[in-house]
C-alpha cells in the first residue's frame, strides 16, 4: 500500500486547482442522522458544510480512481459483491438508506480499513482474512461507514474555517496519507499541502472515533449483525503486533485502541438485543476467496488446504479455497470433482455454481461449464457474478454476440463496474458490433474520468457502419452529455481564473453515467 502513497498524494493534491463541475455523476451521500442508541446530536445539513455533496463525491471517487489506476483494488465480482451487500445492509441503517455507498477490498495484507468523503469505503485484504466472524468484518465496515455518514472530514474541515474546495483537497491528501501510511507520511503530506493546517489541527479528536463507533454499532444491530463483532474486531487488532504502525482506521490518525474504548463498544453493544442467527455460508466463502486471490505465490496454496483438510478442517471454506487453488494451479479437474458435490449440497450458493462452471470451462469442458452457467443463471436470474462469469465463458466457446446480449441485459437494469463495462465493450467487439464496442469503451473512459478520450470513443461510435437509428440517438445523446460537461468545466474554470482562484489543468475526472 505504501508504494501508493506518491501517487495518491499527487492526484489529490491536484485537486487544489480544480474547480469542480456543479452536478455530481451519481446521486452522492447527504449526511446522515444519528442511528439508533447512538446518543449522538443531529448534525445538520450538508449544505452548511464546506464540501458540497458533489465536491464530497469528487474528492472519493478520485482516490477509488487512482487506487484502481494502481491495481490495488480487487477487482473480482465475486468479492465486490459481497462486500457491497455487506455495506448496504449496513449503510440502509442510515436515515438517507444508504444511497450512494460503495465498498472496496484493497490488495493489501495489511490490517487496515479507511473511508473518504462521498460514500467510498475501503477495507484490505488482511483485514477480511484477520475476521474470525462475519460481524467482526462487519463492525470494522460499520466505523467507517460511521466515519462518512458523520461527515468527519468535511465537518473537521469546517471547523478549522478552510473555505475553498483547494484546502479541502490538500487537507484530505494529507489526511489519506496519514490513514494510510503513519505519522511520518501524514506530516509530510501536510508538508506538501503547504500549511494547509498543522498537524494537530487535523488529527481526528477521541469524539470523533468513540462516535464513529457508536454509530457504526447501531448499523451493526440494526442490519441484524451481533453489535459485539466490532468491540471483538478492534480488539483482535489491539492485540496485533505492531498496531501503531500496521492498522490505522479511516479518519483514526496514530490513535491507538484503547481499553477504555473497548470497554465502551461493549457497553454499548450491551444496550441492544441478543443477535440471533450465524453468519452467512458467504463469509466463509469470501474469506478463502479473498485468501486465494491475493496470495503472493511464495506457498504451494493447494498444498496448504490439503494439509488443512489432511487435519480435519474440512468445513465449506475450506474445501472451497482448495478448489479455487486447484484452478490456479491450472488443475482445473481436479477442481471440479471438488466442486462438483458442493453444489449439489449447497445449491443456494452462487459462489460454488460460478466456481464450478469457470473450472469446467478450464478444463475445456465447455458444454458441461454453460450448462452449469444456465442452470445457475435460472435459478439467480441477473445475478452479476454468475452473469459475467456465464458471459466469460461464453466468449471463450466463441459465442460474443450471445455473452454481449447477456450482458447488455444485466447492465440495464444492475449499474456495472469499470471492469465490466470493458468487458461489454470486448464482447460488443468479438460480436462484430463496432458501434457498441466503441460506445461501451466511451462509457469506461467515462467511469474512469477521461472525457476526452472518451468524447473519441463516441464519435467513432457514431462514424460505425450499420448502426441502427436507436443506437445513433443513444451515442449522439451520450456525447452531448460529455461535450456540455467539458464545457461548463471550461468555463467555470475560465470563471474562477477571473475570481482569482486559480486555473484548472488536465482533464476533468470522475464523470459517471
Amino acid at each position: 500500500m505504501r508504494r501508493l502513497l506518491p501517487a495518491l498524494a499527487a492526484a489529490l493534491l491536484s485537486l487544489a486547482g480544480v474547480a469542480f463541475a456543479d452536478d455530481p455523476p451519481s446521486t452522492p451521500l447527504i449526511l446522515s442522522t444519528p442511528a439508533a442508541g447512538s446518543d449522538l446530536p443531529d448534525m445538520g445539513s450538508p449544505a452548511a458544510a464546506v464540501l458540497s455533496r458533489s465536491d464530497e463525491y469528487r474528492l472519493g471517487a478520485m482516490v477509488a480512481h487512482q487506487l484502481r489506476d494502481q491495481n490495488a483494488l480487487l477487482e473480482d465480482p465475486e468479492v465486490s459483491e459481497y462486500v457491497n451487500g455487506v455495506g448496504l445492509r449496513l449503510a440502509s441503517q442510515s436515515a438517507e438508506g444508504g444511497r450512494g455507498f460503495q465498498y472496496f477490498v484493497i490488495k493489501d495484507p495489511a490490517i487496515n480499513a479507511f473511508a473518504v468523503p462521498g460514500g467510498f469505503v475501503f477495507i484490505n485484504a488482511g483485514t477480511v482474512l484477520a475476521s474470525s466472524t462475519e460481524s467482526e468484518l462487519a463492525g470494522v465496515m460499520a466505523h467507517e461507514t460511521a466515519h462518512v455518514t458523520q461527515h468527519h472530514i468535511a465537518r473537521m474541515i469546517r471547523n478549522q474555517q478552510q473555505q475553498s474546495i483547494a484546502s479541502a483537497a490538500a487537507l484530505l491528501a494529507a489526511i489519506l496519507l496519514g490513514a494510510i501510511g503513519g505519522g511520518q507520511a501524514m506530516e509530510g503530506g501536510i508538508a506538501a499541502a503547504q500549511g494547509v493546517a498543522a498537524q494537530q489541527q487535523i488529527n481526528f479528536t477521541r469524539d470523533n472515533e468513540w462516535e464513529a463507533d457508536r454509530v457504526g454499532i447501531g448499523f451493526l444491530a440494526g442490519a441484524g449483525f451481533d453489535p459485539n463483532g466490532m468491540g471483538q474486531m478492534f480488539e483482535t487488532m489491539s492485540r496485533h503486533e505492531g498496531l501503531a504502525v500496521t492498522y490505522i482506521p479511516a479518519m483514526l490518525i496514530d490513535h491507538p485502541m484503547t481499553s477504555d474504548r473497548i470497554a465502551e463498544q461493549r457497553a454499548r453493544a450491551a444496550q441492544f438485543p441478543p443477535r440471533k442467527g450465524k453468519d452467512s455460508r458467504s463469509y466463509e466463502l469470501i474469506r478463502e476467496r479473498v485468501r486465494v486471490l491475493t496470495g503472493t505465490g511464495d506457498v504451494d496454496v493447494a498444498q496448504a488446504y490439503a494439509q488443512k483438510l489432511a487435519r480435519g478442517h474440512a468445513g465449506l471454506g475450506n474445501r472451497y479455497g482448495e478448489a479455487l487453488a486447484l484452478m490456479a494451479g491450472n488443475r482445473a479437474d481436479e477442481a471440479a470433482t471438488v466442486l462438483a458435490p458442493l453444489v449439489q449440497q449447497h445449491e443456494a450458493l452462487t459462489l460454488l455454481h460460478v466456481a464450478l462452471g469457470q473450472a469446467q470451462a478450464q478444463a475445456g469442458h465447455f458444454d458441461e461449464a454453460l450448462a452449469t452457467f444456465q442452470h445457475a443463471e435460472e435459478l439467480f436470474p441477473r445475478n452479476v457474478p454468475v452473469t459475467v462469469r456465464y458471459a466469460e465463458t461464453l466468449m471463450a466457446a466463441g459465442r460474443p454476440a450471445d455473452a454481449h446480449n447477456m450482458l447488455l441485459d444485466l447492465f440495464n437494469n444492475v449499474p456495472p463496474t469499470p471492469d465490466q463495462i470493458r468487458l461489454t465493450a470486448l464482447a460488443a467487439s468479438a460480436a462484430g458490433d463496432a458501434g457498441d464496442a466503441y460506445f461501451y469503451m466511451g462509457e469506461y473512459q467515462i467511469a474512469g474520468g477521461d472525457l476526452a478520450l472518451a468524447a473519441q470513443q463516441l464519435q467513432l461510435a457514431l462514424a460505425s457502419p450499420n448502426i441502427s437509428t436507436i443506437q445513433r440517438q443513444r451515442y449522439q445523446a451520450r456525447l452531448d452529455e460529455v461535450r456540455d460537461y467539458l464545457a461548463s468545466t471550461r468555463k467555470r474554470r475560465v470563471t474562477d481564473s477571473g475570481d482569482g482562484r486559480g486555473q484548472q489543468t488536465g482533464q476533468p475526472r470522475g464523470g459517471g453515467h
